[in-house]
């Protein structure tokens, strides 16, 4: 491998090789990894999100795959019925209905499955991961220009969800810049939206920048208007699961609101992906994208450690009250600035992306 993949890896030290994710679920609070041996093992692993993020999801498809290809010892016809099972694990990430295509495909007509699936997924997560790190260079040299049309000396951006290395490897895609921004001695702090139900904003996101000691303020998802309205905000950058040909962003719910805020307010906002995430099939993101719903008990309960250090999962909301809990929303491209990709920046238009990516 060339890349870090530091949300996951091939673990040998077992009998047979692995593979080892970060159990997400338990973040900030633990720091614990499990061993997907199975189809069935990583299926449950992504349905419960203990990987989550579309890249993520993706890298792990992609490796997924090679596990599905030892349990069925290489049988191809096998191997494609593993792959449905994984394919259908989530529907609003393309990332992870990519990597099972690709792989399938490179499979297609090979002689030696297993270890021709084991070498595709790796190269397959360095690209990945290259592609990262381009997002990264491409991003943090926005944010210079941001600082220098505004004569500043430190940057203030709003990020939403998680969109670091967690959820793309190796350095994500919406914190890419922001690590690449540290690492050029940029001032920067970043403003991050705690991302209700499950809170991946406040204990993912705030988890990865205090371990690379970047300035950060936790605020609550409906603050970021305001911290706009009073220019506290420079810019807004977030990831998505799934960009449609034109350019409408399908992101964790609550991104819509923000776009709409960061319009109104005139801060740039942009969305920041691998080509990966693009599904050419795609033209009208609202209309066309599937939207995740998830079980209402994220709505109603809430997981953290009490007085005493304990980890708890507690309600917080009347026993008998219904709750409604869509996963995601789709930004419309107007809305969007741009988007930052690893081919360059470019905007959510049509005949931009199209030129960029499949000209």
């Amino acid at each position: 491998m060339q890349g870090n993949y530091k949300a996951l890896w091939l673990n040998d030290d077992l009998f047979d090789e692995c593979l080892e994710v970060i159990d997400q679920r338990l973040l900030p609070f633990i720091y614990d990894t499990r061993h997907l041996t199975t189809t069935e093992e990583l299926v449950t692993a992504i349905k419960n999100m203990t990987v989550r993020g579309a890249g993520v999801i993706g890298s792990v498809a992609a490796f997924g795959i090679y596990i599905a290809a030892i349990e069925v010892e290489g049988d191809y016809e096998l191997l494609k019925e593993k792959a449905a099972l994984i394919r259908e694990s989530r529907p609003t990430a393309i990332n992870l209905m990519w990597a099972v295509d690709k792989m399938m495909e490179l499979l297609k007509n090979s002689e030696n499955i297993i270890e021709d699936a084991r070498e595709a997924a790796i190269k397959l997560n360095d690209e990945e991961a290259l592609e990262s790190q381009k997002i990264a260079e491409f991003g943090c040299d926005i944010i210079e220009e941001i600082l220098k049309k505004k004569n500043k000396t430190k940057i203030n951006i709003l990020t939403h969800c998680n969109a670091g290395w967690l959820a793309v490897i190796d350095e994500g895609t919406a914190l890419a810049p922001i690590y690449e921004a540290k690492r050029r001695g940029i001032d920067v702090h970043v403003w991050v939206d705690e991302t209700r139900p499950r809170n991946q904003g406040a204990s993912l996101t705030a988890w990865e920048l205090s371990k690379s000691d970047i300035e950060h303020t936790i605020i609550a998802d409906n603050m970021g208007g305001l911290l706009m309205q009073r220019g506290d905000v420079d810019m807004v950058i977030v990831g998505a699961d799934r960009v449609s040909a034109n350019g409408d962003v399908a992101n964790k719910i609550g991104t819509y609101l923000k776009a709409l805020a960061a319009h109104d307010n005139d801060v740039p906002f942009y969305v920041a992906i691998p080509a990966s995430t693009f599904d050419f099939e795609i033209i009208d993101g609202a209309v066309e994208i599937p939207i995740e719903e998830r079980s209402g008990d994220e709505v109603k309960f809430i997981r953290g450690v009490d007085e005493d250090g304990v980890l708890r999962r507690v309600r917080i909301t009347p026993e008998d009250s219904p709750a409604k809990n869509y996963g995601f929303d789709v930004t419309p491209a107007r809305l969007i600035t741009a988007l930052i990709t690893n081919k360059g920046v470019c905007r959510a238009d049509f005949n931009e992306i199209k030129e960029k990516f499949r000209g």
